[in-house]
Protein backbone atom coordinates (compact mmCIF):
# COMPACT_ATOMS: atom_id res chain seq x y z
CA UNK A 1 0.00 0.00 0.00
CA UNK A 2 1.44 3.75 -0.97
CA UNK A 3 2.19 6.07 1.77
CA UNK A 4 -0.43 8.40 0.40
CA UNK A 5 -3.05 5.72 0.64
CA UNK A 6 -1.92 5.18 3.95
CA UNK A 7 -1.99 8.31 5.11
CA UNK A 8 -5.12 8.70 3.63
CA UNK A 9 -6.81 6.03 5.51
CA UNK A 10 -5.71 7.32 8.79
CA UNK A 11 -7.15 10.73 8.37
CA UNK A 12 -10.31 9.10 7.65
CA UNK A 13 -10.22 6.54 10.41
CA UNK A 14 -8.62 8.23 13.51
CA UNK A 15 -11.39 11.00 13.37
CA UNK A 16 -13.96 8.36 13.17
CA UNK A 17 -12.10 6.16 16.56
CA UNK A 18 -12.45 9.67 18.33
CA UNK A 19 -15.60 10.14 17.63
CA UNK A 20 -17.21 6.65 18.93
CA UNK A 21 -15.09 7.08 21.89
CA UNK A 22 -16.10 10.01 22.51
CA UNK A 23 -20.05 9.40 21.78
CA UNK A 24 -19.96 5.89 23.62
CA UNK A 25 -18.00 7.39 27.13
CA UNK A 26 -20.23 10.47 27.11
CA UNK A 27 -23.52 8.50 26.74
CA UNK A 28 -22.54 6.25 29.17
CA UNK A 29 -21.73 8.87 32.01
CA UNK A 30 -24.79 10.61 31.31
CA UNK A 31 -26.69 7.53 31.21
CA UNK A 32 -24.85 6.30 34.26
CA UNK A 33 -25.37 9.39 36.49
CA UNK A 34 -28.26 10.46 38.11
CA UNK A 35 -27.46 14.02 38.37
CA UNK A 36 -26.75 14.53 35.03
CA UNK A 37 -29.89 13.35 33.88
CA UNK A 38 -30.75 17.36 34.46
CA UNK A 39 -28.40 19.69 34.62
CA UNK A 40 -28.28 23.38 33.58
CA UNK A 41 -24.90 24.23 32.53
CA UNK A 42 -25.70 27.46 31.45
CA UNK A 43 -28.83 28.46 32.94
CA UNK A 44 -31.50 29.11 30.13
CA UNK A 45 -28.75 28.21 27.43
CA UNK A 46 -27.61 25.00 27.79
CA UNK A 47 -28.23 21.73 29.52
CA UNK A 48 -28.35 18.15 29.70
CA UNK A 49 -31.59 16.26 29.25
CA UNK A 50 -31.26 12.58 29.32
CA UNK A 51 -33.53 10.80 26.70
CA UNK A 52 -33.70 8.11 24.52
CA UNK A 53 -34.46 8.62 20.88
CA UNK A 54 -36.35 5.08 19.26
CA UNK A 55 -36.80 7.38 15.96
CA UNK A 56 -34.62 9.22 13.68
CA UNK A 57 -32.78 12.57 13.64
CA UNK A 58 -34.91 15.18 15.00
CA UNK A 59 -37.43 12.32 16.46
CA UNK A 60 -38.84 11.72 13.77
CA UNK A 61 -40.75 8.43 14.87
CA UNK A 62 -42.48 6.89 11.52
CA UNK A 63 -41.20 3.74 10.99
CA UNK A 64 -40.17 0.83 13.70
CA UNK A 65 -37.02 0.89 15.87
CA UNK A 66 -35.44 -1.84 13.62
CA UNK A 67 -36.04 -0.23 10.30
CA UNK A 68 -34.35 2.70 11.53
CA UNK A 69 -31.74 0.52 12.60
CA UNK A 70 -31.20 -1.11 9.40
CA UNK A 71 -31.53 1.99 7.18
CA UNK A 72 -28.56 3.57 9.15
CA UNK A 73 -26.26 0.71 8.82
CA UNK A 74 -26.95 0.16 4.74
CA UNK A 75 -26.63 3.95 4.17
CA UNK A 76 -23.46 3.95 6.64
CA UNK A 77 -21.63 1.14 4.59
CA UNK A 78 -23.04 2.81 1.62
CA UNK A 79 -20.97 6.01 2.49
CA UNK A 80 -18.14 4.02 3.82
CA UNK A 81 -17.60 2.23 -0.34
CA UNK A 82 -18.19 5.42 -1.24
CA UNK A 83 -15.20 6.77 0.36
CA UNK A 84 -13.12 3.90 -0.40
CA UNK A 85 -14.46 3.97 -3.85
CA UNK A 86 -13.25 7.77 -4.23
CA UNK A 87 -10.30 7.32 -2.04
CA UNK A 88 -7.54 8.12 -4.60
CA UNK A 89 -9.24 11.13 -5.80
CA UNK A 90 -9.43 11.95 -2.11
CA UNK A 91 -7.75 15.08 0.27
CA UNK A 92 -7.00 14.74 3.52
CA UNK A 93 -9.40 17.44 4.44
CA UNK A 94 -12.53 15.97 2.71
CA UNK A 95 -11.33 12.34 4.37
CA UNK A 96 -11.42 13.85 8.02
CA UNK A 97 -14.74 15.35 7.89
CA UNK A 98 -15.88 12.08 6.26
CA UNK A 99 -14.07 10.29 9.52
CA UNK A 100 -16.46 12.54 11.43
CA UNK A 101 -19.59 11.76 9.62
CA UNK A 102 -18.69 7.89 9.76
CA UNK A 103 -17.96 8.01 13.82
CA UNK A 104 -21.07 10.06 14.56
CA UNK A 105 -22.81 7.16 12.65
CA UNK A 106 -21.23 4.14 13.92
CA UNK A 107 -21.64 6.02 17.89
CA UNK A 108 -25.50 6.12 16.94
CA UNK A 109 -25.29 2.82 15.41
CA UNK A 110 -23.64 1.29 18.24
CA UNK A 111 -26.79 2.71 20.36
CA UNK A 112 -29.04 0.68 18.24
CA UNK A 113 -27.26 -2.38 18.51
CA UNK A 114 -26.59 -2.57 22.19
CA UNK A 115 -29.26 -0.10 24.20
CA UNK A 116 -31.97 -2.40 23.82
CA UNK A 117 -30.07 -5.03 25.78
CA UNK A 118 -28.11 -2.46 27.91
CA UNK A 119 -31.62 -1.24 29.37
CA UNK A 120 -33.37 -4.57 29.12
CA UNK A 121 -35.95 -3.12 26.55
CA UNK A 122 -35.39 -5.36 23.29
CA UNK A 123 -32.06 -6.82 21.29
CA UNK A 124 -30.55 -6.71 18.53
CA UNK A 125 -31.38 -3.55 16.33
CA UNK A 126 -33.97 -2.68 18.72
CA UNK A 127 -32.14 0.13 21.20
CA UNK A 128 -32.69 3.77 21.18
CA UNK A 129 -30.16 6.17 20.42
CA UNK A 130 -29.22 8.09 23.63
CA UNK A 131 -29.19 11.80 23.19
CA UNK A 132 -28.58 14.47 26.01
CA UNK A 133 -27.23 18.01 24.77
CA UNK A 134 -29.87 20.71 24.66
CA UNK A 135 -30.34 24.09 23.84
CA UNK A 136 -32.83 25.36 26.28
CA UNK A 137 -33.21 29.37 25.11
CA UNK A 138 -36.67 30.08 25.25
CA UNK A 139 -38.02 33.40 23.37
CA UNK A 140 -41.85 34.01 25.04
CA UNK A 141 -43.26 30.20 24.84
CA UNK A 142 -40.57 29.27 21.39
CA UNK A 143 -38.28 26.84 21.97
CA UNK A 144 -35.13 28.34 19.48
CA UNK A 145 -34.19 24.94 18.97
CA UNK A 146 -36.38 22.41 20.34
CA UNK A 147 -33.87 18.98 19.46
CA UNK A 148 -31.66 16.78 22.12
CA UNK A 149 -29.30 15.34 20.73
CA UNK A 150 -25.18 14.02 21.28
CA UNK A 151 -21.74 13.96 20.31
CA UNK A 152 -22.11 11.98 17.40
CA UNK A 153 -25.18 14.25 16.18
CA UNK A 154 -22.65 16.88 16.67
CA UNK A 155 -20.03 15.23 14.45
CA UNK A 156 -22.33 14.71 11.82
CA UNK A 157 -23.45 18.17 12.00
CA UNK A 158 -20.26 19.89 11.98
CA UNK A 159 -18.98 17.90 8.95
CA UNK A 160 -21.89 18.52 6.98
CA UNK A 161 -21.75 21.93 7.40
CA UNK A 162 -18.57 22.37 6.77
CA UNK A 163 -18.31 20.36 3.50
CA UNK A 164 -21.28 22.53 2.60
CA UNK A 165 -19.31 25.85 2.88
CA UNK A 166 -15.77 24.90 1.84
CA UNK A 167 -16.94 22.10 -0.71
CA UNK A 168 -15.21 23.43 -3.43
CA UNK A 169 -12.34 22.86 -1.83
CA UNK A 170 -12.61 19.57 -0.12
CA UNK A 171 -14.82 17.26 -2.16
CA UNK A 172 -13.19 14.72 -4.68
CA UNK A 173 -13.27 15.55 -8.12
CA UNK A 174 -12.57 12.69 -10.88
CA UNK A 175 -9.90 13.28 -13.25
CA UNK A 176 -10.88 14.90 -16.33
CA UNK A 177 -10.31 12.67 -19.57
CA UNK A 178 -7.92 16.13 -21.09
CA UNK A 179 -5.55 15.65 -17.34
CA UNK A 180 -5.64 11.70 -18.30
CA UNK A 181 -4.50 12.33 -21.79
CA UNK A 182 -1.95 14.63 -20.36
CA UNK A 183 -0.54 12.63 -17.86
CA UNK A 184 -0.19 9.49 -20.69
CA UNK A 185 1.67 12.18 -23.31
CA UNK A 186 4.06 13.37 -21.20
CA UNK A 187 4.58 9.41 -19.76
CA UNK A 188 5.42 8.81 -23.83
CA UNK A 189 7.75 12.33 -24.28
CA UNK A 190 9.93 11.08 -21.06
Amino acid sequence: MAQSTQIKLVSLFVPAVVVVALDQYTKWLVRTTPELHRWDIIEGWLEFYYTQNSGMAMGIDILPTAVISMISITATLGILAYILYTLKHSGIGYLIFMGLVLGGAIGNITDRLIMGYIEGYGGLLDGHVVDFIYFSLRINDWSVFPYIFNVADVAISVSIISLLVFGKYLLPEEPKEKDLSLGSENKEET
